[in-house]
């Protein structure tokens, strides 16, 4: 499966809630062929990831028209400004999605033609030690095979479950970094305001 991962800034931090409530009433879910979507926010930075998951690569290219047109519901200062669009391979979906409350997004960058290799030693070593940690409630991990960029959503069935877990997850992090021959590009930390439709994704 591959996940379409929209990123957001400079919206309106205020009309989060208004923003969430919308999504799930009229987001993905009306784009064709869609088969699930997580939409992760920050309130302080006013920033958003919208994930969508879809069967091939084909069936999310199919899909631009019906994201543009589904972009017209959202007013410019609720949804903010679209500040990129990724492709991934979904390498990893374990656990409970839809109980998650918080999420954590690793980055880590390095070469393209390890990445296998990473994305091997990350379900075999990391994914246990996470799953194990006291809260957490899943994990997603999403590979780029032409940047080598592999991103990690660990999943929290709260704010404060996401807090407590710092340090292990810093730990965890830097030693699936090293394992994998990568650098960590990058970690935030989100609300997770909608997961829908998620029983049907897989890696």
């Amino acid at each position: 499966m591959y996940a379409r991962v929209a990123s957001f800034e400079g919206r309106d931090a205020s009309l989060t809630d208004e923003l969430v409530k919308r999504v799930r009433d009229q987001g993905p879910g009306s784009v064709p062929d869609a088969k699930g979507f997580l939409g992760l926010f920050d309130r302080e930075r006013g920033t958003a990831l919208g994930i969508t998951f879809f069967d091939s690569e084909e069936a999310i290219r199919n899909s631009q028209r019906a994201f543009e047109d589904m972009a017209q519901n959202f007013p410019a200062e609720m949804r903010g400004r679209r500040a990129s669009v990724d492709v991934s391979e979904v390498t990893m979906f374990d656990g409970d999605i839809e109980r998650a409350q918080a999420a954590r997004v690793s980055s880590l960058k390095g070469s393209p033609d390890s990445i296998d290799d990473s994305v091997g030693k990350v379900q075999s070593e990391t994914l246990p030690k996470v799953r194990a940690l006291p809260g957490n409630v899943g994990a997603i991990g999403l590979a780029d095979r032409a940047t080598g960029q592999v991103t990690i959503i660990t999943l929290w069935e709260s704010a404060d479950a996401l807090r407590q877990s710092e340090e292990q997850a810093d730990r965890l992090r830097e030693q699936a970094a090293d394992s994998g021959g990568q650098s960590i590009a990058g970690v935030d930390r989100y609300e997770v305001g909608v997961a829908q439709q998620l029983s049907g994704v897989h890696a």
